[in-house]
């Protein structure tokens, strides 16, 4: 062999051995490097565990365990002259470093058979991912790393999950994806291309199968089926299936499956095609076209096609491993130092305090801005609609309201000042959706008579008052709990919001904001400190809302006689209004909805009579001829006419005309006279009365717009303000201030209690010390790469 040859081939395995390093620590790290790997992929039973055993030149018996089916194997083959005899070893789990070498081939078995039980056990799963690392050193194999993976399975075994074929599809399809990688697809040659169960999934991951290297095993099977040339050129081309560009190998291997040496074993490989060649030429007429086909004839072809494929690859993906080596040595040398800070900080109580305070500030700085209006982060992952909200806060929708409340941007993401207007939004559909809830006869009849046997002129109007009052307080109270909740809820969110964005201008300004991050217990104590601080402005809004409510459903509000005093609700209202001048403490109410038979004070129809406010003499008769009859009080939903007849009046002592008058205060005001009209008791004149059909439904009637009055002032009035005044002013101004004092005035002992817990300061030595160790062997990759670099 020429001095260059010898050369190239040092380089060659010194490439391989850099990468077999370098891909050791990536599984031990968890470090996603671009290493240019072989990944094997087949169906179960599509002789990937024959082909395994022929590139390591001796068995281990290995299709016992079906090792394939559950863990990821990553075989690196070292080609060592010195190593006569195989020497197997197992990178230890969550490490770099190799165990003791296996002397047995046979316990390779039995140890991947354990490793795997093991881990399937711990995380109670079928299949993992996380794969066995075996390294072979022998003088009979190549320079060559392979990672098989489980076979593709159509069904379940016995006493397996149903899910386990999807599984490992999806297992599979996740370790072949990254574009470093190149794919190794077995596929039995008794299955033709047009069946293939497993190309489409291939084709899913490399469409072009620009990376993917197809074998047909157990060629033998096939070769007896051929008689012609054109028969035989026609299977090796695949035309049609594969591409012209995809030119697959046909392999071969012994059946044989006793007990032998391993130099018999490689011998029955050169032998098998040794024979698969010679029936080629010398069983099918005419041969084959031995030019165009021979290079993929034959299992020593593959192996030396997949040495040298890899090796190219390795080459050509050396000065960018380099580089990024160097990044990553760099990132680590980077965390190591501010681990070194973490442990320093320790014992510097000043600094710490100086540093989680400016922290501190930085979140509340940025929670006040999430308020004022901000974009960043992405409303579109960080942001909630309002069907989110609802759900997530565990609130639900509003108390009382049947409708669906879908208030503007309903359906938009969103966060901080525009979610809290959001809500106030909703929370003002939600309130004018609820009207006042119908009352029944006991209730006015309760709250009437009890205003009747307290004397006063405002009976029916502080009845339908009280009424809407108690209507307002029942009902609206709960949803302004509700929007207390919603609202804070929107604001508690924001704390993450703000952790984000301080990442966020950390990555910006390439630096760590007061070096805080790890501090698990701080972080702890900081949220906990926000969470309490939202709570608590919580329950002060819905104190202050609730004082609001209080207010305008208080007996001493004047909400419910505004209207009264700039001209009413209407008819209703100033029929209310006439009938407030007159007394109701000398009457028997009767609100039942029994018909009444006392004829003696139920005028007839014929005599009905109405009084005009133009008469004035006609209304006084009516006064006169009313006030001599001693009246009961009619059903509410009986009409009451406005005239009295003057038979009913026949032999009754005029002395309880004079009575009423003096009661009455003697008023000369046409309405007042006519109010006084008994048979017009509820609402003043025979006129309203009858519009009303009832003093019942007026009284409903006008408790429904006193209460449409309350909710107006409470909503448009009070609660907006209270809410703003009450949630927003104090993040942004007090926020500071509340965290500072909730976490920092306390003394060194109490304030360190966050950083330091019970073995926290072992938890950081032991991250040191990992940091430490993977520096090493990162820096001992680099150093490789760059000896291989420079012999390049």
């Amino acid at each position: 062999m020429s001095s260059s040859s010898l050369v190239s081939l040092s380089n060659s395995k010194s490439r391989f051995e850099a990468y077999n390093r370098l891909q050791a620590a990536t599984v031990a790290f968890g470090e996603k490097l671009p290493i240019p790997e072989i990944v094997a992929l087949g169906g179960q039973s599509d002789g990937k565990s024959s082909l395994l055993e022929a590139l390591l030149g001796f068995r281990f018996n290995v299709r016992e365990v079906e090792m394939g089916t559950r863990r990821p194997l990553i075989l690196q083959m070292v080609h060592d002259a010195t190593a006569l005899e195989p020497r197997c070893r197992f990178q230890e789990e969550d490490s770099e470093e190799y165990g003791s070498p296996v002397v047995l081939p046979s316990a390779i078995a039995d140890i991947i058979k354990s490793r795997t039980e093991t881990l399937l056990k711990k995380t109670k799963s079928a299949v993992s991912s996380k794969p066995i690392v075996m390294r072979a050193e022998y003088a009979h194999c190549p320079n060559l790393t392979i990672i098989d993976t489980p076979g593709f399975v159509l069904k379940a075994k016995k006493g397996e999950p149903e899910r386990t074929p999807e599984e490992i599809l999806s297992m599979v399809k996740s370790l072949a994806s990254p574009p470093h990688r190149i794919l190794l697809f077995l596929q039995q040659s008794s299955v033709e291309w047009c069946s293939s169960l497993w190309l489409d999934a291939i084709r899913d991951i490399d469409p072009t199968f620009r990376r993917t290297i197809i074998v047909v095993s157990k060629f033998d099977n096939r070769l007896k089926e051929f008689s012609d040339r054109w028969e035989v050129d026609r299977y090796l081309s695949a035309s049609g299936y594969l591409g012209d560009n995809t030119h697959p190998f046909f392999v071969a291997l012994p059946k044989d499956r006793n007990t032998i040496s391993n130099d018999e074993f490689r011998r029955q490989i050169s032998q098998v095609d040794s024979e698969v060649l010679r029936h080629l030429r010398d069983g099918v007429k005419g041969g084959f076209d031995e030019e165009k086909f021979r290079p993929y004839i034959g299992f020593s072809c593959l192996r030396e096609y997949l040495e040298s494929e890899l090796q190219k690859r390795y080459k050509e993906a050396a000065p960018a491993t380099l580089a990024l080596l160097e990044q990553r040595c760099s990132d680590v040398t980077s965390e190591l130092d501010k681990m070194d800070s973490k442990i320093q900080a320790t014992s510097d109580v000043s600094q710490l305090r100086r540093s989680a305070m400016l922290y501190a500030a930085s979140i509340s700085n940025h929670v006040a801005t999430l308020i004022d209006g901000a974009a960043d982060p992405a409303p579109e992952q960080w942001g909630k609609t309002t069907f989110e909200e609802q759900s997530e806060s565990g609130i639900g929708g509003w108390p009382g309201v049947t409708a669906d409340i879908m208030p503007p941007n309903a359906t938009l993401r969103l966060y901080g000042g525009a979610a809290f207007e959001r809500v106030m939004h909703e929370f003002h559909c939600a309130a004018y959706s609820i009207k006042c809830p119908p009352v029944s006869r006991e209730k006015v009849a309760n709250i009437l008579l009890a205003h009747a046997s307290r004397g006063g002129g405002r009976g029916v109007t502080e009845a339908a008052a009280e009424i809407a009052r108690a209507a307002a307080r029942s009902w609206l109270a709960p949803l302004l709990d509700t929007a207390c909740d919603r609202l804070a809820f929107v604001l508690g969110n924001l704390f993450d919001l703000a952790l984000e964005r301080t990442r966020n201008r950390e990555l910006e300004c390439g630096r760590k904001s007061e070096n805080m991050d790890g501090y698990i217990g701080f972080h702890a104590a900081l949220r906990q400190a926000y969470t309490r601080f939202i709570k608590d402005l919580g329950k002060q809004c819905k104190q202050l809302v609730r004082h609001h409510l209080d207010s305008v459903t208080s007996p001493y509000s004047l909400v419910c006689y505004e209207n009264d005093c700039q001209g009413g609700f209407g008819s209703s209202a100033s029929s209310s209004f006439k009938f407030n001048q007159s007394s109701v403490n000398s009457f028997l109410l009767e609100l039942s909805d029994a018909t009444m038979k006392d004829q003696e004070n139920i005028p007839p129809e014929k005599n009905a009579q109405q009084t005009t406010p133009g008469k004035a003499a006609e209304a006084r008769d009516a006064l006169r001829e009313s006030q001599i009859t001693v009246p009961e009080t009619p059903s509410p939903d009986h009409p009451c006419a406005g005239g009295a007849n003057k038979d009913l009046g026949n032999g009754i002592d005029m002395g309880g005309r004079k009575r009423l008058s003096r009661m009455t205060g003697n008023s000369r005001n046409p309405d007042n006279t006519s109010a006084q009209n008994g048979g017009s008791f509820f609402f003043g004149n025979a006129d309203g009365l009858l519009r009303s059909g009832s003093a019942y439904t007026e009284i409903c009637s006008s408790a429904a717009q006193h209460f449409a009055r309350i909710r107006e002032v409470l909503v448009e009035r009070n609660v907006a303000s209270a809410l703003n005044s009450g949630f927003l002013t104090p993040c942004r101004d007090r926020l500071v201030l509340a965290i500072g004092l909730d976490l920092f005035a306390v003394n060194d002992e109490r304030f360190m209690d966050m950083f330091i817990v019970p073995g926290a300061i072992d938890v950081l030595q032991n991250e040191r010390q990992s940091l430490q160790k993977r520096q090493k062997i990162l820096q001992s990759c680099l150093n490789e790469f760059k000896s291989v670099a420079r012999a390049l």
